[in-house]
């Protein structure tokens, strides 16, 4: 093969493009969620700085109108994670990741299910949630008076896993707290799941956001497996390219691929950003391949610094009687990068509210 090879300079500047980090547009809400075929949203709060990161004069409360107005929804999707997807994406994308779920239920409590009737549970479990709202443990409780012989927690995760439901509001709206509290897709979207949907539709969305890509990269975005063929299927469509260690990327025909001298600005990502976690190959951002911090907590509180394009450093909003918005990076910066990184962070600082606290950089 004679494919052009991409320098991972070029992978990471068009990755920036695609997700819209190279520089601030103008745009809807909901039509950048869409391109991006979702954002990763375990932490309720995160997509707000995703967004904030990505769109130009981004008001958290045009995110969390989409959201009350159920046009937007947080559901376990991709990976079996917690993304914050339009309505319309998730009726679509439910039945193609379900695979994903069902392995990851087998795989967690497999034993603690050994001799439950799954397809049961799953159906009474159902019922209840097209009803009202349930939070996991109260789902637990319930299953478990119903069938005290079988693991109650592992019954919940089930349901859970095996349901297509989202998490109701108002957790995930922007100055308010809920529970974690499920319902179906049915019933709080008013409609079901795509009966069929296309798979071939699904790769070409994710290589539009995140390519050029390999195979196995659209494998750990999804959480799917035995994607070549599908792939295959769609290569004579596609340009190839490889990368510099010769293994072979896809891309769509009409994928920006900028210059990789092109300037990157500094933006802060929140937990669990798409951009750190849509690789199986991730030194495209990642070069030192450092662990990608994944921490508890309802979001826009920490996250990661992009500087040069690259992953370099660590943020936090420390809050209480002596708040702080720390910046720890990963090793010396240049001073241009260091103002940079003041004058983001300063910018964060008014969107989630705390304009006014001080912005301290350090090296690791």
């Amino acid at each position: 093969m004679n494919n052009p090879v991409l320098s991972r300079r070029e992978l990471n500047r068009a990755l920036l493009q695609r997700q819209q980090l190279l520089r601030r547009e103008p745009g809807s809400v909901a039509e950048l969620v869409e391109r991006l075929v979702g954002l990763q949203a375990q932490a309720p709060l995160a997509a707000y700085v995703a967004l904030w990161s990505r769109l130009e004069d981004f008001d958290p409360a045009g995110l969390s109108e989409l959201m009350t107005e159920r046009k937007a929804v947080r559901a376990s999707l991709m990976r079996a994670t917690i993304h914050l997807v339009t309505a319309d994406d998730c009726v679509l994308l439910w039945r193609l990741v379900h695979p994903v779920a069902d392995r990851g239920l087998r795989g967690a409590f497999g034993k603690q299910l050994a001799g439950a009737d799954i397809d049961a549970v799953v159906a009474y479990g159902t019922d209840l949630l097209s009803r009202e709202p349930y939070s996991r443990s109260r789902l637990r409780d319930v299953l478990g008076e119903r069938w005290p012989d079988w693991d109650a927690t592992a019954m919940a995760y089930a349901v859970s896993y095996l349901t297509g439901t989202v998490q109701v509001t108002p957790r995930g709206v922007w100055g308010e707290t809920g529970p974690a509290a499920l319902q179906t897709i049915e019933s709080w979207l008013g409609r079901s799941p795509v009966a069929d949907p296309s798979i071939d539709a699904l790769v070409l969305r994710y290589l539009a956001a995140f390519g050029p890509a390999s195979v196995a990269d659209v494998q750990q975005w999804s959480g799917l497996t035995k994607l070549r063929e599908v792939v295959d299927r769609l290569r004579p469509g596609l340009r190839v390219y490889a990368d510099e260690d010769g293994r072979e990327l896809f891309d769509v025909p009409d994928g920006p691929l900028p210059d990789g001298e092109t300037p990157a600005p500094v933006r802060f990502l929140p937990e669990y950003d798409n951009l750190l976690l849509s690789h199986a190959d991730r030194r495209r951002v990642n070069p030192a391949g450092r662990p990608v911090p994944l921490p508890p907590g309802n979001g826009a509180a920490m996250g990661t610094v992009l500087i040069d394009g690259d992953y370099a450093a660590d943020w936090r909003h420390h809050r209480g009687a002596d708040p702080s918005l720390k910046v720890i990076t990963h090793g010396p910066i240049t001073a241009d990068a260091r103002d940079a990184v003041q004058a983001e962070a300063t910018e964060l600082l008014t969107l989630i509210g705390s304009k006014d606290t001080p912005v301290v950089v350090t090296d690791r």
